[in-house]
């Protein structure tokens, strides 16, 4: 009995401790990545503000099976995406806010696994004979968000998911520039 009670002891010292840690996490998250790629932004602008041309995305390979739904104008500032796919890809949607030739914003809506309402942006910047394209997401950290991130580095599980579609996005667009020449 006595062990138990030690052991119990420890346990919601441990969990406390957690929780605790958990209030010093920041109350809002952001997670960015960059590539160049050899094209202009008029060359990769229309990858970015058409959700029918997300191939490139790394997030569509996950769950070939995923139920997608598209609304709104085909492309630019209203243009909608809904997903519902397995666990790992989960439920949500996404609406164009922004486009500029250098931005395109986007309302980020998760459902599932958890609810989650975030803001995704992509910027390109001239840089050299090419273009610097930097994918951010950012939004707010509920208190369960940050016991979470306690546990899991969401920087390294999403940044490295934002990395992978940058590459493709990069692939696509210099193959679509070097056809066009």
């Amino acid at each position: 009995m006595k062990i138990l009670i030690i052991v119990v002891a420890v346990m919601a010292v441990a969990v406390a401790g957690v929780l605790l840690y958990a209030t010093t996490q920041p109350d809002q998250f952001r997670v960015a990545r960059s590539a160049t790629i050899k094209a202009p932004p008029e060359a990769i602008l229309p990858l970015l503000v058409d959700f029918r041309r997300w191939q490139w995305s790394p997030y569509e390979h996950k769950d070939p099976s995923m139920a997608r739904s598209y609304g709104g104008p085909a492309t630019g500032i209203g243009a909608t995406y809904a997903w519902e796919g397995n666990r790992n890809i989960g439920k949500g949607a996404m609406e164009i806010t922004e486009v500029s030739p250098s931005k395109v914003t986007i309302k980020l809506d998760f459902e599932k696994p958890m609810t989650a309402h975030n803001v995704a942006e992509f910027a390109l910047a001239p840089n050299g004979a090419g273009t610097e394209v930097t994918w951010t997401m950012s939004g707010p950290t509920p208190f369960i968000g940050k016991v979470m991130h306690v546990f899991f580095n969401m920087d390294r599980m999403v940044g490295d998911d934002f990395a992978a579609g940058l590459a493709s996005l990069k692939t696509l667009a210099e193959q679509t520039q070097g056809s066009r020449s």
